[in-house]
């Protein structure tokens, strides 16, 4: 079982507010609509892929903040 340790709510709250920059957000979607249609080239092809793990272990960790805050992810 993992060690509990206290934490300032106000640092928890922070990470339940992580988010990609708006611009890498932007760049992220650009490189979804393009694997989408079809036109994502080759070289694209690891970025997009990292820049989506980034985007979902943001997302895993915006969840348990907000389970601890007691709240329910958007």
């Amino acid at each position: 079982m993992p060690a509990t340790i206290p934490a300032p709510e106000t640092w928890i709250r922070s990470i339940g507010e992580l988010k990609l920059p708006p611009e890498t957000d932007r760049h992220l979607q650009q490189l979804m609509d393009l694997n989408n249609d079809g036109l994502l080239q080759p070289s694209q092809k690891q970025e997009l892929a990292a820049l989506a793990a980034w985007s979902e272990e943001i997302s895993l960790l915006r969840a348990e903040a907000l389970q601890l805050l007691g709240h329910r992810p958007a």
